[in-house]
């Protein structure tokens, strides 16, 4: 590749700062040129910090820097969409971290404003990228597990405690499905190479934490009598696993969705019979290889592995699922 993709981060989260720009800064193919949040010194201090050439105490600032191609976008859920537009305007390429926005309609807008502007599009889900999920869908297609049956998935965590956390304000697109239910879902659906015909979900609701869902648990009707279980939560003890259940045997992931920032080694774990086999694929870190690939997407022309439509696809069933919770019913998906 002759030259680097500049970078432009819009905000400061924790995740930004912990995990996408040190993706990018070592990667080959990227380099962080500036960073911007509603507080200049703040941003200041931020690219002090991490060795960023400039700041910008606005986001509007950061859009009209000339030499920033691409974005990163981490602020809360329910901007997402108006800084999306906002940067496609401005002709910049689009990385937005997950969930692309708060419903299917506003992510069908964003993907047609970047459509329209014809820059690159893609949802932060780090940790589709990384090649054990490759490597399970051989798998699976190999027959060795059998027929699918069911999938199980956790994600859970506990920072109940965490007075003014920005998921717990429903307005800002808080609670547990948007934060971490969007991965078993987007998982299920990855490997399955399908889409759910109805979910039933059933949630916690706490008034201490501005009556979002804190645990949500629910069920995914795939073609196929196929089902996905799974739990997502913010107030339980941490788990990050899947399960995938044939006729013949099981795939198990122990670490399924962790932040694989170093190059700890993914496990899986396939047991048919009597037998278990572990299998230990070369670690590397989920979010250069998702920065990898956005980068030769735009550099290169490089197709992404997950067209923008696949963020539509599973916002529609991120929709369905606040709707069962909500409701307490089951929801069928058209």
């Amino acid at each position: 590749m002759s030259r680097k993709l500049k970078w432009g981060i819009l905000g400061t989260a924790e995740i930004a700062r912990s995990a996408i720009i040190p993706a990018i800064q070592e990667s080959e193919y990227g380099d962080v040129v500036a960073i911007a949040s509603r507080r200049a010194e703040h941003a200041a201090e931020v690219a002090e910090q991490m060795q960023i050439p400039r700041s910008y105490g606005s986001y509007e600032e950061l859009l009209q820097d000339e030499e920033v191609e691409a974005v990163y976008i981490p602020l809360p859920n329910h901007l997402h969409k108006e800084w999306t537009i906002k940067a496609a305007q401005a002709g910049k390429h689009v990385l937005c971290e997950k969930p692309s926005s708060l419903n299917a309609m506003d992510t069908t807008e964003m993907v047609e404003a970047c459509n329209q502007a014809g820059v690159v599009f893609a949802e932060g889900f780090m940790y589709r990228y990384h090649p054990k999920h490759q490597r399970i869908k051989e798998i699976i297609n190999s027959g060795e597990i059998g027929d699918i049956r069911g999938i199980h998935c956790t994600f859970t965590f506990n920072q109940a405690d965490q007075q003014g956390n920005v998921r717990f304000n429903r307005e800002m697109g808080g609670g547990s499905i948007y934060d971490v239910g969007v991965y078993p879902i987007s998982a299920a659906r990855m490997y399955l190479d399908r889409e759910p015909e109805a979910v039933m979900v059933h949630a916690l609701y706490s008034p201490e934490h501005g009556d979002v869902d804190m645990m949500a648990s629910g069920l995914l009707e795939f073609p196929g009598d196929v089902t996905l279980t799974f739990d997502c939560g913010m107030w339980a003890a941490s788990r990050s696993n899947m399960e995938i259940l044939g006729t013949k045997g099981t795939i198990a992931m122990p670490k399924m969705f962790g932040w694989e920032k170093s190059t700890m080694v993914p496990q899986i774990f396939v047991h048919t019979g009597t037998v278990t086999r572990e299998e230990r694929l070369k670690g590397r870190n989920s979010f250069l290889l998702q920065v990898e690939a956005f980068s030769t997407a735009v550099l290169e022309g490089k197709p992404l592995p997950y067209d923008p439509s696949d963020a539509i696809l599973n916002m529609k069933v991120i929709d369905a699922c606040q709707q069962s919770a909500r409701e307490r019913r089951r929801v069928e998906l058209s």
